[in-house]
């Protein structure tokens, strides 16, 4: 296996001396169960969106310790008892979680890991790196999404973060909604539907706007967008019903008090009989500028910067914690709750379960988190599913799957869920001691 195709390493070094030392002291092997949670939104938020899973079992799959993984681990890190086990790894507990596209809120246990201590522990850097990543691009994305009215958003925030970054803020994004992404890999490896036309460059690579517009047009056809604000906008706007006539597809205003140059726009292409022509805005959006253009005469908008830095909350600020584990290495050995106590960031003992409380007209009114088996109510929805059982994985779902469930997971909440104003989390979670 190339060193490339494994995941192991993509882990804090502290995760192998926590297990070198559990080795060493015969409590590598106890049964034990980790959670993901958050114990709080970000930015006085009012819902979360769950979003990584997929990437997370197909990184699970490939967390093995090849020779050159355990080469440098030798050298640097492990003894040789540690580096012998590691080179067996194969993940072979069970996985249960909210399902991918769900809502979470503080104290879900969004991610329930079982297993022995030894196997469960080394995969909490893995899994916090993927699934707090992810989820922050939903939860900004799924707030732009509304904000923006089912018009059309395309993602575009590759160039603003790291290369790996772009693909998977691209899924998290379409996940919550988004129409389309300008990244190809994430087009390649996720079936996203991929858009894009040109950027200034392309116009001033020619001596004119207008050929720079006529070997667009050519290459492209007249129902491509073009960018039109390089120069004078007036101008380019005319120029290019002028090159395309009324089928032109769209116009791309990129700089400018966008309302304002948006409603100049709209008003000039109808009176040039391009009553079609859809207008596309872009230049450092969020959820707010997009919510303050809603007026606006405009039919698309392109996303990037804020997008992938999570408008301001570039983490979901989850957690993976050790909430029970057993006595001794005895298979049959019961568990026990452990919790931490430290001021500012104590957990919950116990191995949870969690419901969303639904009333009779379909609204979701808490989020029930018990240490017992759940007793759901006849409109209850249990949150927590199987994704691996005895190492294998059971809960791999397609991306539009995933899609659907975010739309229906948000249709649930009360109003309150979609103000983009600081606030409480729409729904509290109430937790329950069996």
């Amino acid at each position: 296996m190339d060193l490339a195709s494994t995941t192991a390493l993509l882990t804090d070094h502290y995760e192998l001396t926590m297990l070198q030392a559990a080795l060493h002291s015969g409590t590598a092997g106890r049964r034990a169960v980790f959670e993901v949670f958050a114990r709080h939104l970000p930015h006085g938020r009012r819902y979360g969106v769950v979003a990584g899973t997929g990437r997370l079992l197909d990184a699970l799959e490939a967390y093995v310790f090849d020779e050159a993984s355990l080469e440098f681990l030798r050298r640097h890190v492990v003894d040789d008892v540690t580096a012998d086990w590691l080179a067996q790894y194969r993940f072979s507990g069970d996985i249960y979680g909210y399902a991918e596209g769900d809502c979470y809120f503080p104290g879900s246990p969004m991610l329930r890991v079982e297993g022995t201590f030894g196997e469960a522990v080394v995969l909490e850097t893995l899994v916090l790196s993927i699934l707090n990543h992810d989820s922050a691009i939903a939860s900004a994305a799924s707030r732009m999404v509304h904000a923006a009215g089912g018009r059309p958003i395309i993602e575009m925030g590759s160039r603003r973060t790291h290369e790996m970054a772009g693909v998977a803020s691209a899924r998290a994004a379409y996940l919550a909604g988004f129409a389309t992404t300008s990244n190809l890999e994430a087009g390649r490896r996720y079936g996203v539907p991929t858009a894009g036309t040109s950027a200034h460059a392309f116009t001033l690579l020619h001596d004119s706007e207008r050929r720079a517009f006529a070997a667009q047009l050519a290459a492209a056809g007249p129902g491509t967008t073009l960018l039109v604000d390089t120069y004078d906008v007036e101008r380019a706007v005319r120029m290019g019903v002028e090159l395309a006539g009324a089928e032109l597809g769209a116009v791309r205003i990129d700089s400018g008090d966008l309302a304002t140059v948006a409603g100049d726009v709209r008003r000039l292409l109808d009176s040039l009989d391009a009553k079609k022509t859809k207008i596309v805005v872009t230049g450092d959006l969020d959820e707010y500028l997009i919510a303050a253009l809603a007026i606006a005469p405009v039919d698309g908008y392109g996303v990037g910067t804020a997008l992938v830095t999570g408008s301001g909350a570039p983490t979901a600020s989850l957690v993976y914690k050790l909430v029970a584990r057993a006595d001794s290495a005895d298979p049959g050995a019961p568990l026990r709750p452990v919790a931490k106590r430290s001021i500012g960031k104590p957990s919950r003992g116990g191995r949870k379960w969690a419901v969303r409380r639904i009333d009779g007209n379909g609204v979701a009114r808490a989020e029930i988190v018990t240490t017992g088996a759940p007793e759901p109510g006849p409109h209850d929805r249990e949150l927590l599913v199987p994704l691996v059982r005895a190492g294998s994985v059971v809960g791999r779902e397609s991306l539009d799957d995933a899609r659907a469930r975010h739309r229906r997971a948000l249709d649930e909440l009360p109003g309150t869920a979609r103000q983009l104003s600081r606030g409480d989390p729409a729904i509290h979670t109430e937790f329950v001691t069996a």
